[in-house]
């Protein structure tokens, strides 16, 4: 008994569930059938209309009306003309214009082999209808052309009588071959239930169909009063939905069955379930225990090694710096020996001359200051740039940062009589970076100019300093002999140098000070017959 209840149970909520999905599938159906069929029916009213419009505007033409009543040949040729080129403008098939016995005495084909001009249509009803009617409409097949079309005509009138009568034919292949491309039908059929228009171009002229198993649609076309337009599409996706419902109903139906058969099994295995997540548990928590401490002390270790390469890498960084105020230092013994040789000088003449020459004294003691100045701006620079980089960065002059560079590589460059060129160094220009690591980067490059530059006719180094709105880009360029190509493609890879003392480190190191800063140097490509040029780009500040 039960069971036979809940059999009809399952069997009910299954065609109510077909019920419903079938109808409100059929609903929006219908809905969206609605709407195609409105769509086409505008469509096909705004061509009525359009050619409607050509033919009424063409019956109060002064030149039709001309050629009507005049008869000349001229006259027809230009309307002939002008029909052509308004049947163009317009998508018109052809445009004729007729006399009052029927006859087209102009045409939009009349340079065609099947011209209408000399031809009498005075047996067709759109002429008998607009003589008698002032319009006409009428949908036939072309005598000429064979090709089916909607004749519209209107009569042309002056002083009352009528002169004669504009026809426009049009055609529907291309309306039609778009209706075609949809999967549903669409017809226009007469008064009498004959299609003319068709998304099947074989059923024109035949009588409408019985329209079963489809949701049909039907309007009639404004401008066209015997006209119906019918679309139809497939009740399928209803059916489909409905069937679809059911059988997600069913579907449910036998999950729920399941469940309920299975739920007596899911509480008999429930206690042992629990028993063993608590020992799953239990080991799990174990595992992350053991794991977590394996990688506190894997952490640990990275940390110390990272710290270690850190501070190698600023070891290195330092290296290089000593290695190179090793270079600097002795072309600065030169710089300082001399001044200090002159104040030695200066002093000696001062005490000679400073009971006898009071003003000549004065001019030494002068003289004496300015030496000792210089001697005091090269051991600053010099201590400045042997400090150790703390790695905080800054707002850096770059002018200044220049002028240090360029008196820590005075001396070789004097010697080697070496033209030094600055252009567009600010005093007001700053970027971001660490004073000393800048330094260190600039001597490296002019040093690296300077050692090109040996021998050379006319040695010159230029620092160009370019500006944009978040960039300064510093350049640092000699007239030398320029980069090999393989020296180019390795120029930046450490320990790759072609200095038989070098040891290829100065250019890695300056890129990856550069790169520290979070900007980039780099070296132009290599040229015949032009020298190194090296830029660095670098964050204004």
């Amino acid at each position: 008994m039960i069971r036979g209840v809940l059999a009809a149970t399952a069997v009910g909520v299954l065609a109510l569930a077909f019920y419903l999905a079938h109808a409100a599938a059929l609903s929006r159906l219908g809905e969206q059938a609605t709407a195609a069929a409105d769509s086409r029916v505008q469509a096909l009213e705004s061509v009525l209309a359009t050619q409607r419009a050509v033919a009424a505007i063409l019956s109060d033409d002064g030149m039709v009306k001309d050629a009507l009543l005049r008869g000349s040949s001229g006259a027809q040729q230009l309307v002939s003309r002008k029909l052509d080129q308004l049947r163009e403008e317009t998508g018109s098939n052809v445009i004729y214009l007729l006399d009052t016995e029927g006859v087209a005495i102009a045409a939009s084909n009349w340079d065609e082999p099947v011209s209408f001009v000399g031809s009498s249509y005075s047996f067709r009803r759109y002429f008998t209808d607009a003589m008698a009617n002032g319009t006409a409409l009428e949908f036939a097949l072309g005598t000429v052309s064979n090709r089916p079309g909607l004749y519209l005509s209107h009569e042309v009138s002056e002083g009352g009588a009528v002169a004669g009568i504009v026809v426009v034919k049009m055609e529907f292949d291309v309306l039609e071959a778009s209706w075609a491309r949809s999967p549903d039908q669409t017809r226009v059929s007469d008064d009498k239930g004959i299609i003319l228009l068709s998304s099947a171009s074989d059923e024109r002229f035949k009588p409408m169909p019985r329209l079963q198993d489809k949701l049909n649609m039907t309007s009639p076309v404004p401008g066209a009063p015997d006209w119906t337009l019918t679309f139809s599409t497939s009740t399928a996706p209803a059916r489909q939905a409905g069937a679809l419902a059911a059988g997600a109903a069913l579907g449910l139906q036998i999950i729920l069955g399941a469940l309920i058969w299975r739920s007596g099994r899911a509480r008999r295995r429930a206690e042992n379930a629990t028993l063993a997540a608590r020992r799953y548990t239990a080991d799990l928590q174990r595992a992350v225990e053991d794991r977590t401490r394996d990688l506190t002390a894997e952490m640990a270790e990275r940390r110390t090694a990272e710290t270690r390469l850190a501070r190698m890498q600023a070891d290195l960084v330092q290296a290089n710096k000593l290695a190179t105020l090793g270079q600097v230092t002795a072309g600065l013994a030169h710089e300082v020996n001399q001044p200090l040789a002159t104040i030695r000088l200066l002093a000696e003449n001062a005490l000679a001359l400073q009971k006898t020459a009071p003003i000549e004294v004065a001019e030494n003691l002068g003289k004496i200051v300015r030496m000792s100045e210089r001697i005091g701006q090269i051991t600053t620079h010099l201590r400045g740039f042997s400090r150790k980089a703390t790695g905080q960065v800054g707002s850096v002059s770059v002018k200044e940062a220049i002028d240090a560079s360029v008196m820590l590589t005075a001396s070789r460059r004097r010697v080697e009589g070496a033209r030094l060129v600055i252009e567009g160094a600010d005093p007001e220009l700053m970027v971001r970076a660490e004073a000393v690591r800048l330094e260190q980067v600039l001597v490296n490059l002019i040093q690296n100019a300077q050692e090109a530059l040996a021998g050379r006719p006319d040695p010159e180094i230029r620092i160009t300093v370019t500006v944009d709105a978040t960039h300064v880009m510093i350049s640092v360029a000699d007239n030398g002999p320029g980069l090999r190509p393989d020296i180019a493609a390795q120029l930046f890879t450490p320990f790759a140098t072609s200095k038989p003392d070098g040891l290829g480190l100065g250019l890695v190191i300056a890129q990856d000070i550069i790169r520290d800063l979070g900007n980039e140097l780099t070296a132009d490509p290599p040229l015949p017959g032009q020298g190194a040029t090296f830029r660095m780009r670098l964050t204004r500040a």
